[in-house]
């Protein structure tokens, strides 16, 4: 027995089953697996099986490149979610149904582990996208108060350190005057 897993498909955001796959898994012509879902329909609510549209049926056969997806099936097949595969084993009443019915189980199990997993992981992308946004923005700014900082000053820049002023005056310069006087 193959992996259930790969044949679940997501259609109208639910996972399902078609008939003709569980049909097969368990063990049962499709043919003889729709006359019993036919005759209990009663137990099959639109949240358990729906038929698929011709543009669903169009859309699945170009998905996987064939011209007839089920052997040349001319009726529009119908999907099952997680709760019609457990109710159609109980409809055919089939030992082999019964067993087959928890691998299905642990299928869909699965396959809503690994989607709550892909669910934490992209929240936690979103997570770290959103705060590398905000990092952007404060590197932008950074960089530009670096840019400020090294664009030149505007007008004449102020010389730093002491500078005494001499003054000449006549008689010699300021400096003379003291040392004459202290002589």
């Amino acid at each position: 027995m193959d992996s259930i897993g790969p044949k679940i498909r997501v259609i109208r955001g639910q996972r399902v089953l078609l008939d003709a796959d569980l049909a097969e898994i368990y063990g049962v012509p499709t043919k003889r697996f729709n006359e019993q879902v036919k005759r209990n329909l009663e137990r099959f609510p639109p949240d358990f099986m729906f038929q698929l549209t011709s543009e669903e049926v169009d859309n699945l056969r170009s998905q996987f490149a064939t011209s007839s997806l089920w052997g040349g099936a001319r009726y529009r097949p119908y999907v099952f979610t997680e709760h019609g595969a457990i109710m159609a084993a109980s409809v055919l009443n089939s030992p082999r149904a019964v067993q087959m019915s928890v691998f299905v189980v642990r299928a869909f199990v699965a396959m809503r582990s690994i989607v709550l997993d892909y669910r934490e992981i992209l929240g936690k992308l979103e997570d770290i996208e959103r705060r590398l946004g905000t990092h952007d923005q404060e590197i932008q700014s950074l960089f530009e108060a670096i840019h400020e900082l090294m664009q030149p000053p505007d007008g004449p820049r102020r010389e730093i350190g002491f500078h005494a002023k001499i003054k000449d005056t006549p008689e010699g310069t300021l400096r003379r005057d003291r040392k004459q006087n202290a002589s």
